[in-house]
């Protein structure tokens, strides 16, 4: 089959790979009509920290039609349509069971709770994808959701609504958004749906500014960014912040804009083994700080029935579509974060 491969930095190849077939009667196999390049990938086009090894299929976010399927699965069946969410997780630890798959207690690394950061688990940007534990790591797709929509639910709306909800977000309040790529844009929309009154919106990038205008969120325009919160909330800042990029820098902002008593969560992934975490503002401050990686499993119930219902709308944050054949492409533009790039979808059938 057609997939791409990352054979290291700003390296990705789109060429042949054997085909996935069934190896454990909990597997499933899905042709993926289409995938997701998700802001995370760019760790491993960068270079990835995950693992050493090249060769391997990248991509964690994909929907498809169920096309064989092992003799213990008892779920799906050949022609169901799938979405694949982006974490793995197993059939057998209670965590699992209760759809906490990035808490596995039978994963040996963390490698196994994510396609497409090594070989140890195969990306979903191929024409086809093998599917361990395939009760456990498929959502069937109920009519009226699209491949658009269905793609963002697979990681960045499930990471948005979770990092939305450890924020405890309540009626009324004002909530800050830092980062407005995809899963900052389903941020916002996931904090409207939990009540908020205002969502204000941090980004470098002036494009990003705008398309987030365009769903209620208030761009923070001014070159001081932290004297701009303060005078869009009065001086007294937000009640709670949701950083959605994961540099040093936007994680210190969110600590120091945040309201006294307010909350800080924290979904852009970090790769700092030494953040500088000011223990004294927190403590002054009275500052509750949330971290951590989604269980996609267990956030989406909830995101599907928000989308059915037209409360949110994954698919917006969709601006680009390439066939999977230039993926090196797709992944050059979205680096370059040019041509108002937010979120590109692969069509391997193309």
């Amino acid at each position: 089959m057609k997939a791409l491969t990352y054979h290291g930095r700003h390296d990705i190849r789109y060429g042949e790979v054997p085909d996935p077939a069934v190896a454990r009667p909990t597997d499933a196999v899905v042709r993926v009509t289409t995938a997701g390049i998700c802001g995370s990938d760019l760790h491993i086009y960068h270079g990835n920290p995950f693992s050493p090894e090249l060769g391997y299929t990248p991509g964690h976010e994909c929907v498809g039609v169920v096309v064989d399927t092992g003799a213990q699965v008892t779920r799906f069946k050949p022609g169901d349509r799938v979405l694949v969410p982006a974490s793995a997780g197993c059939t057998q630890c209670r965590s699992c069971a209760a759809g906490f798959t990035g808490r596995c207690e039978n994963a040996k690394s963390p490698t196994d709770l994510c396609y497409g950061v090594s070989p140890r688990l195969p990306g979903s940007q191929a024409q086809a994808l093998a599917v361990p534990h395939a009760d456990v790591n498929l959502v069937a797709l109920p009519e009226g959701v699209s491949d658009e929509a269905a793609v963002v639910l697979t990681d960045n709306a499930p990471t948005a609504w979770y990092g939305c909800r450890r924020a405890r977000i309540r009626p009324g309040e004002t909530v800050l958004v830092i980062g407005l790529g995809p899963v900052g844009l389903m941020a916002a929309q996931s904090a409207f749906a939990m009540g908020a009154a205002r969502v204000l919106g941090v980004d470098l990038v002036a494009e990003r500014r705008a398309f987030a205008a365009e769903l209620g969120v208030e761009p923070v325009e001014d070159e001081d960014v932290r004297a701009g919160i303060r005078e869009l909330t009065g001086g007294r800042g937000p009640d709670a912040v949701v950083e959605a990029v994961g540099s040093d820098a936007t994680i210190e902002l969110a600590l120091k804009s945040v309201r006294q008593a307010g909350r800080v969560s924290v979904i852009g992934v970090s790769h700092n083994k030494a953040f500088p975490f000011h223990l004294g503002l927190a403590q002054i401050k009275e500052l509750e700080f949330a971290i951590g990686l989604c269980s996609i499993q267990y956030e989406l119930p909830p995101l599907i029935a928000l989308t059915q219902a037209g409360r949110i709308k994954p698919e917006v944050v969709v601006s680009h579509r390439f066939p999977l054949s230039e993926g090196p492409k797709a992944y050059a533009l979205f680096a370059e974060r040019s041509d108002g790039v937010r979120k590109i979808l692969l069509d391997p059938t193309a």
